[in-house]
């Protein structure tokens, strides 16, 4: 079995940064390797994640806004998932120029794999923790998030 060493205390004390980073890491490793039969890796399954998510179409600027990544990157993304039948471009009736980006009857069916796979990880990676630590850790977690979404000066830089 492959254990991952603790995260080394930062300065102060604190290692929360480092452990949230390393979670994330793994856990998108442990989702890749479930979803490695279907041919999908994290670049393919989270934009058909987040397009089953929202609750209309979106353009592909959205799309990419909304995975936080470069519109040139979501291109190529969309490219190899329209290949594989998962979705579609469709004109938009107010904007001929745009394209909505669907998903097909194959990319729903993919996405309720992605889905299954997901929460199989999940089961087995807290398997054995309480109810309650779960939830506290999933509140603290979210309250972070919130912050760290909301907050414009959290990530600047200092001014001299």
């Amino acid at each position: 079995m492959n254990t991952i060493p603790p995260t080394s205390p930062a300065p102060d004390g604190h290692a929360l940064g480092a452990r949230i980073g390393l979670a994330a890491r793994l856990w998108r490793r442990a989702v890749d390797q479930r979803l490695q039969p279907y041919g999908l890796t994290q670049a393919t399954w989270r934009p058909l994640l987040q397009l089953a998510r929202a609750p209309e179409a979106l353009r592909q600027k959205e799309l990419a806004q909304a995975l936080g990544l470069d519109n040139s990157a979501v291109v190529r993304v969309l490219d190899a998932l329209a290949a594989a039948g998962l979705i579609e471009r469709k004109g938009l009736p107010d904007d001929r120029r745009a394209r909505a980006i669907v998903l097909t009857p194959a990319g729903l069916a993919m996405v309720e794999q992605v889905t299954a796979s997901a929460a199989d990880v999940l089961e087995k990676a807290t398997a054995g923790i309480a109810a309650e630590d779960l939830a506290t850790a999933e509140h603290v977690l979210a309250r972070i998030c919130a912050r760290l979404s909301d907050a414009d000066d959290i990530g600047e830089a200092a001014r001299p």
